[in-house]
């Protein structure tokens, strides 16, 4: 060990004159460590929202949408066929998209119908995992039943949106299409009765009041489509690569067709949440700012108090370096003090986020954390390890610059003038 940081472990734990050098070191320790906690607690709890958002997302949406410009794809199974050989895809689904109503005699809501191909659909999305009633095999055309004919052909409705309209597993429903039938009396709209055949949950409630779920060609009927398809959505290998794979399709592929990725599509929220993350850390980072004025604020002291101590070390040969590095020592000592508490404190918080709101809940009887309000099963916290190690270096980096001046400041007191009056 050196004499340097020898000495200045000695001035943390040597008995002071003044209690109060004591109590400033020791604030300025819980803040550097406060500060730390609260950044690793919130970064876990912003980024377990982001990534759970994004989950939500997927679980709706293919990684890349490749659509045709000015009208719908004819022979989509040999565009399919070219885009399975693009690097990167592994697999690939046609879909159909069209703003329709639906109607149960009472309530009206208007909404974005999809044809999918249950096959196919699975391997691409995660809309199967979000099915809390029903299959997607049930949007598969019936058989006939009965004297009656054939049953009325399956809809999946979002969970919010069936809760809207009133609907469960088994009820009737008609869906109108604005773009109807010719008559004499002019555009009649086209109606059709569908049976809800399941309702899906993806948490997300933009999806579960608007989305509905046909089969490929009953929406290809009932469109008047034929058999063409309103876009083909792709899964890739790597979700963040999934804006190099468009831009190679879109290269590819000529002008004919576009391809858009998932980021692309919800750049909006996922800028906002990545923008609000980085308010967030540079927020907290003052508190370990504000910490680190008290560690210079006590190394200002310790030079006062310890000016004999620096005339003697400067005598016996002690260069300016040296006595500079002590105090610089000492401070860096209350920092990485801190930080190590800190990040303690904060994973353990972090990792343990959800029992200890529900453990608050039960004791103070206050909602802190509502599932009906956020749509979320559980508290999302996911602590990066990328995300500690910056926070960790930080607060040491800050808790270095505030040793600076103050050391520097000790470095240059001449012995001379340090001994006369002793």
């Amino acid at each position: 060990m050196s004499y340097e940081l020898l000495i200045g472990l000695r001035y943390l734990r040597a008995k002071r004159k003044s209690t109060f050098i004591s109590i400033i070191t020791f604030i300025s320790t819980a803040g550097v460590a406060l500060g730390v906690l609260a950044l690793i607690v919130v970064l876990a709890v912003m980024t377990g929202f982001e990534e759970d958002l994004k989950e939500k997302i997927l679980g709706t949406n293919a990684h890349v949408v490749v659509l045709k410009n000015g009208g719908e794809i004819e022979g989509y199974a040999g565009v399919m066929d070219r885009l399975k050989r693009v690097p990167g895809v592994v697999a690939a689904t046609p879909f159909v998209y069209s703003q329709v109503m639906l109607s149960t005699g009472t309530n009206v809501s208007g909404v974005v119908l999809r044809g999918i191909e249950p096959q196919s659909d699975v391997q691409v999305t995660n809309l199967k995992k979000s099915l809390v009633e029903g299959r997607l095999t049930d949007l598969e055309k019936p058989a006939a039943t009965g004297a009656d004919g054939a049953q009325p052909p399956g809809v999946i409705l979002g969970k919010e949106l069936a809760k809207n309209l009133n609907l469960y597993v088994g009820d009737s429903v008609n869906i109108v299409s604005p773009l109807g039938n010719l008559t004499p009396f002019g555009m009649a709209p086209k109606m059709k009765r569908f049976r809800v055949a399941g309702i899906f949950n993806t948490g997300m409630f933009e999806y579960d009041s608007t989305l509905a779920y046909v089969g490929l060609h009953e929406a290809q009927e009932f469109l008047g489509l034929g058999s063409a398809v309103t876009g083909i959505q792709l899964k890739v290998a790597d979700v963040y690569h999934a804006d190099r794979i468009a831009r190679e399709i879109n290269r590819g592929f000529g002008y004919e067709y576009f391809a858009r990725d998932w980021m692309r599509m919800n750049k909006n929220i996922l800028f906002a949440l990545k923008t609000e993350k980085m308010v967030m850390f540079i927020i907290l980072t003052l508190i370990v700012l504000v910490a680190a004025f008290g560690i210079a604020s006590t190394l200002f002291m310790v030079v006062m108090e310890k000016t004999k101590d620096i005339a003697i070390l400067k005598s016996m040969g002690a260069t300016n370096r040296s006595i500079m590095k002590i105090f610089v020592l000492e401070g860096l000592i209350i920092g990485v003090a801190g930080t190590i508490i800190g990040v303690l404190g904060g994973l353990l918080v972090a990792l343990n986020l959800e029992t200890i709101v529900a453990g608050i809940q039960k004791v103070t009887g206050f909602e802190l954390f509502s599932r009906d309000v956020y749509y979320l099963d559980h508290f999302p916290s996911q602590v990066v390890p990328g995300d500690v190690i910056l926070i960790s270096l930080t607060a040491i980096l800050i808790s270095f610059v505030a040793t600076l001046y103050p050391s520097w400041q000790g470095s240059r007191l001449p012995p001379a003038e340090a001994l006369r009056y002793e």
